[in-house]
């Protein structure tokens, strides 16, 4: 599903000659296709999950640097990287906020049992088996420590 969203909106930046758009996308469906080929031996191809999971990397990584450009005064790929994260955030769905990621580490943590810093990743695994591309696992993770120790 999210795979045939990306290719029709591919086709449509390049109607418009929108080279950023066009760019990006072919950016994101290179990112699936190298995890694609790594889960070869499993699998044909990954899951929507596994995208949703593929798609915060990349725009945790492109938060990283945005950093970096701030500090160095490169407005320009500032600009251009939010951009993307506008665009690769369009393919998932609402995230949850902070309210809603709290009610949902103490749901866990009470459906797992989780009674010490050492279920932390028994917790996380739970967490992002079930809100997959909805929640910011940063965040959920300093709640769950804080919640365990």
């Amino acid at each position: 599903m999210i795979r045939e969203k990306i290719k029709a909106e591919l086709v449509s930046a390049m109607k418009e000659h929108n080279e950023a758009k066009t760019s990006t996308l072919r950016m994101i469906n290179s990112a699936i296709k190298d995890k694609d080929i790594a889960a070869r031996p499993k699998a044909d191809a990954i899951s929507d999950e596994e995208i949703l999971g593929l798609f915060q990397s990349l725009i945790k990584q492109r938060k990283e640097s945005i950093e970096l450009y701030q500090k160095g005064g490169r407005d320009d790929l500032v600009a251009k990287e939010k951009a993307e994260i506008d665009l690769i955030s369009s393919f998932m769905p609402a995230q949850m906020d902070d309210d809603a990621i709290q009610a949902a580490v103490k749901e866990i943590i009470a459906q797992t049992g989780a009674a010490s810093i050492k279920d932390m990743g028994k917790v996380m695994g739970a967490l992002k088996a079930k809100y997959a591309g909805q929640m910011d696992f940063g965040k959920a993770s300093a709640l769950i420590k804080a919640a365990l120790s």
